[in-house]
């Protein structure tokens, strides 16, 4: 087994993030050659504000959203 300083595995495993980041291709990390994991660029992700907007005119409110769905005496919680 070979010691590295902590700092160095650190540094060396940023910057491959980066690199995936940067150039969109997997890293595929490999034990005595087999693989153990693939890190992967991540998916595009749209800001809150933009998934919201996505979402207008998708749905339509048809009834009472306030009242709860079932009646006072049919709450277990609310049996003494």
């Amino acid at each position: 087994m070979v010691n590295i300083p902590i700092s160095e595995f650190k540094a060396k495993c940023l910057a491959l993030l980066e690199q995936v980041r940067r150039t969109r291709m997997p890293i595929r990390i490999t034990r005595h050659g087999k693989t153990v994991a693939e890190v992967i660029p991540p998916t595009a992700v749209l800001d809150r504000a933009a998934w919201i907007e996505s979402m207008k005119d998708t749905f339509e409110i048809t009834g009472d959203i306030l009242s709860p769905a079932n009646e006072e005496s049919e709450w277990e919680a609310l049996r003494d």
